[in-house]
């Protein structure tokens, strides 16, 4: 290790822990940072408030750009832990290449931290259903991940009505999943329970089938309504919520979908998978219709005191300026809903994603929407132009453990086509 790089001890740590000047990054695998534990160490999770930077992200040029994102500035002092010396010792030396001065490791934390009860870490509270590429490929290779009951599973290759995208490449074994076997093409609402019932069966999947989502970040060279953009995978968000609200137990989500599998080396197949269709779903659908709230729901929670409606839209679409979509015509928002901020366009979700596509650390997703006051307290439904979004929020807030979460499904396609719906435009502070 470097001279000039100082290891702390974990009683060092402990009083540096609420130093508002230090910053501690945690640098192993995104996975391990919410829940997983990859060398079975005692206790899964993060120490609290670190922020994550795995050592993973270095390959990629836009890396850097995450350092001032998470306000890691060069006036702080940075502590860095991980699972072993060599990995804080090589994001140390490029730390201290690009010119920070403070930065400490910390190499206790498998033997000390995760080991010693007093010493406290946070996880995601469903880190189980947002699993990472080497778990699906333990799976697909007849083996026994972590957190796996050896249910029958199914992995889905979602795709927006562009089966080419499946044929082009997906993970072997996986079947094609056309996100409108769950929504209806003309108003992007979910489909009936007895079409639901019907599709799902034909896909194979069962209410206590382990089903796998993932998708394609973009559709770079067929006719793509999303072009260039992320509809794959932002779809497989809005199947997994589909696949909850039915009833399906055991949801999981590729975390980076694809392009997470490809950029860790795994092989893509071209060869078709035929779903083996199954006779009965074998509970009655939905199951959670708590998930999904329409309209006059949704105008509940506009005048709630403990519920709010939230758009998962960007700031151009909430203000009017655009209507995010070539099939919607009126602009504007809800009057009411609170600003759940997707990020640039309709297309982008920059704000709930990492720059690799995995999902933003939940600390900071959560931190942004309490600014908002969206909040765990209260329920909390979330909606964009169609479900998609919504669907992508409904997830993080699901994942995390928050008890009363649900997607507006007509959104504001629907909320627009009704002449007798307010519109509110502008800047509404």
């Amino acid at each position: 290790m470097r001279t000039n790089v100082h290891e702390i001890s974990t009683g060092e740590l402990v009083r540096l822990f609420d130093n508002p000047n230090t910053v501690i990054i945690d640098v192993r695998p995104i996975e391990a940072y919410n829940g997983w534990t990859l060398k079975g160490e005692n206790r899964g999770g993060h120490i609290p408030g670190a922020k994550s930077l795995p050592l993973a992200w270095m390959q990629f040029m836009d890396w850097v750009e995450v350092l001032s994102e998470k306000n890691i500035t060069k006036d702080k002092t940075i502590i860095l832990y991980g699972y072993d010396e060599e990995d804080t010792d090589q994001m140390a030396c490029r730390l201290l290449e690009m010119e920070y001065n403070d930065v400490r490791v910390y190499n206790h934390f498998p033997d000390e931290w995760v080991t010693d009860q007093k010493y406290p870490v946070d996880k995601l509270k469903k880190y189980t259903q947002l699993v990472y590429p080497e778990w699906v490929n333990q799976l697909i290779n007849g083996e026994k991940p972590l957190n796996y009951n050896g249910n029958k599973f199914v992995i889905c290759h979602s795709h927006y009505d562009i089966y080419e995208d499946y044929q082009k490449g997906h993970i072997p074994g996986a079947i094609p999943l056309n996100t409108l076997s769950l929504e209806e093409p003309e108003t992007w609402n979910r489909r009936t329970p007895e079409e639901l019932k019907e599709n799902l069966q034909n896909l194979g999947i069962r209410y206590d089938t382990t089903v796998i989502v993932y998708g394609r970040f973009s559709y770079p060279k067929f006719n793509d309504p999303f072009p260039g953009k992320s509809a794959g995978h932002l779809g497989a968000f809005r199947c997994a919520a589909l696949l909850l609200y039915a009833g399906v137990e055991d949801v999981r989500i590729l975390n980076g979908g694809l392009n997470a599998w490809i950029n860790n080396g795994y092989p893509i197949s071209t060869k078709e998978t035929k779903p083996e269709a199954v006779r009965d779903f074998g509970v009655n659908i939905p199951s959670h219709p708590e998930y999904i709230v329409d309209m006059e729901k949704a105008k509940d929670l506009l005048s709630s005191d403990d519920g709010d409606l939230v758009s998962v839209r960007s700031w151009e679409e909430f203000i009017g300026n655009a209507s995010g979509y070539h099939y919607i015509s009126k602009k504007g928002r809800i009057p009411g809903a609170v600003f759940g901020n997707c990020g640039s366009d309709a297309y982008h979700m920059e704000n709930y994603r990492n720059f690799d596509y995995t999902m933003r650390e939940y600390p900071e997703v959560a931190d942004k929407w309490a600014d908002n006051d969206i909040i765990p307290d209260k329920h909390i439904a979330f909606y964009c132009g169609t479900g998609w979004r919504g669907s992508e929020a409904f997830m993080n807030a699901w994942l995390m453990g928050w008890p009363k979460v649900s997607v507006y499904d007509g959104g504001w396609y629907e909320w627009s086509s009704d002449p007798e719906n307010p519109i509110g435009t502008g800047n509404p502070s």
